[in-house]
């Protein structure tokens, strides 16, 4: 009997702790300025949406926020009023009581130092900071934290402490095929250095309405598709993942209740995705808010579409479960509560 290839995905809470940022890339749609929309959420704010996730089925918190909102001295005031020196502290606190929750915290905060890192690992099941590009581009012109350098250190630094890490590359913000190319070597070179990326995702441009790029187009299917396949030829060992809310076909984006959506993931699985990564029933992809992530049953038919066996995981994949290093003792008890004998996500009792 032949096996059927496994493709997994996870199911989260998404919670956006704040859209305060010290950067201004030309194409995001999540930075807001303080008095135009920003936001800091409260600790009850933060745990309330921690409890719904866990009812709601959810093993995941996917932490996201802006890079270094101190830079604002409302972000400042804020972290003052709940009690914090600083955002890293205020994060830490959180993934404390939503472990606790019961929920597994994954977060991106941006750039990091080491130390940051480490504090922040003790309560992580794993952690993330996108690549993006290793190309210096105009989309970034005011970006400090964009800068290749830095992000590459951070996920370095994230090696030498075995954090089981998320990373990937933005496409179709004006790079070009062979500054793809390099951004993936970069990464392999760190993988290889200290084998602690789980996964790479190719995230394809979505242009937002209000900012520099809204008019740019969106990367068209054969772009996405090359890109999947270069990312799978050069880091064989790492799973390839696909955001499934920004899949195209002919140049537009495929959404979950198009009939079209399983041959998007088809397509994609082909290439060489092996991951559809979190998608919630809780909460929007506040980052691509306009872009509904498909329900577990949407992507599960899609896969199996494909002829491929889906797999629900927990923000660790299963090869870092069973490499116990990478986890914490605190991360540790509730991995192995919600984790099966091979490590994907247990059926609920």
């Amino acid at each position: 009997m032949v096996l059927k290839k496994e493709i997994s995905y996870s199911r989260n809470v998404f919670i956006p702790v704040t859209n305060l940022c010290r950067n201004r890339c030309h194409y995001c749609g999540f930075r807001r300025d303080p008095g135009d929309g920003a936001w800091f959420m409260s600790p009850e704010e933060v745990l309330s949406l921690a409890r719904r996730g866990r009812e709601a089925g959810c093993s995941e918190a996917l932490l996201t926020l802006g890079e270094f909102p101190e830079v604002h001295p409302s972000a400042r005031e804020r972290l003052d009023e709940f009690g914090y020196r600083t955002t890293v502290d205020y994060l830490v606190d959180l993934c404390r009581q939503i472990l606790e929750i019961g929920l597994l915290p994954h977060t991106n905060a941006g750039v990091l130092e080491q130390s940051e890192l480490q504090r922040l690992c003790r309560y992580n099941a794993s952690m993330g900071l996108m690549l993006e590009t290793t190309a210096q581009l105009p989309a970034h012109s005011m970006s400090p934290g964009k800068d290749p350098k830095l992000r590459l250190a951070t996920i370095e630094a994230a090696g030498k402490l075995g954090i089981p890490f998320t990373t990937g590359i933005l496409i179709g913000i004006g790079e070009s095929q062979k500054d793809r190319a390099q951004s993936l070597l970069e990464i392999r070179n760190l993988q290889e250095k200290y084998g602690h990326i789980q996964e790479v995702i190719i995230q394809p441009f979505d242009p937002k309405p209000g900012t520099v790029m809204q008019s740019w187009p969106v990367p068209d299917e054969e772009t996405l598709l090359t890109t999947v396949a270069l990312a799978r030829s050069i880091l064989p060992g790492v799973s390839v993942q696909v955001p499934p809310n920004l899949l195209s076909l002919n140049g537009s984006v495929v959404g979950p209740e198009n009939p079209k959506f399983k041959i998007a993931v088809s397509k994609a699985i082909s290439a060489g995705a092996s991951d559809f990564g979190g998608i919630s029933s809780v909460t929007p992809d506040f980052i691509n808010v306009n872009r509904p992530w498909p329900s577990p049953a949407q992507l599960r038919s899609a896969i199996e579409f494909a002829g491929c066996r889906p797999r629900e995981r927990l923000p660790i994949y299963p090869a870092f479960i069973r490499a116990s290093r990478f986890m914490s003792s605190e991360v540790k008890r509730l991995v192995l509560d919600l984790a099966d004998e091979e490590g994907y996500r247990a059926e609920p009792l």
